[in-house]
């Protein structure tokens, strides 16, 4: 299932692992190890990266990438969430992905790192349908981490007030 805050979308990327040839055009959804192969094909080009790529040797891809999707290995590991900040801050302006089995009470936190859309395993769609994500959305109103959107943690507002 793939959503974003307005409900199911459909996935426009096919995925090409690395023995699949891509397509002379359209939108190639790629692995890193095959970034400098489509550099000069004329595609759409999306990026799977783990959740310890290196945002620094990203950056020069940005202008390429109209997609970034970061794995989530497990809805407890929660160095995506960091990922997507980082590479936010670092200039990406493109569309960012969360694929993974991530959960619906997340949906909120992966929206204000800067995450646009999730894709999630079968498994968790069957749990939590559709319905359930949007449900979560405002959810939480506070956090002890800064959103992307620049809103201030529940430490910052309580220092604010003395």
């Amino acid at each position: 299932m793939l959503l974003d805050p307005t409900g199911s979308i459909d996935d426009l990327w096919p995925a090409f692992d690395a023995d699949t040839p891509l397509p002379p055009g359209g939108r190639a959804l790629i692995g890193p190890d095959r970034l400098e192969e489509a550099a000069d094909l004329p595609l759409e080009l999306g990026l799977h990266i783990g959740n310890d790529a290196n945002v620094a040797a990203l950056v020069p891809w940005f202008p390429r990438l109209a997609l970034i999707s970061v794995a989530f290995p497990n809805f407890a590991d929660g160095r995506g969430f960091s990922l997507a900040q980082r590479l936010r801050a670092a200039g990406f302006i493109g569309r960012l992905r969360a694929s993974g089995p991530v959960i619906a009470d997340q949906f909120t936190y992966l929206l204000q790192c800067g995450f646009d859309e999730v894709a999630v395993p079968d498994a968790v769609a069957e749990r939590q349908p559709v319905e359930q994500w949007l449900d979560r959305i405002g959810a939480v109103s506070l956090g002890y981490q800064r959103g992307i959107a620049g809103r201030g943690s529940i430490l910052e507002r309580r220092r604010a007030r003395g």
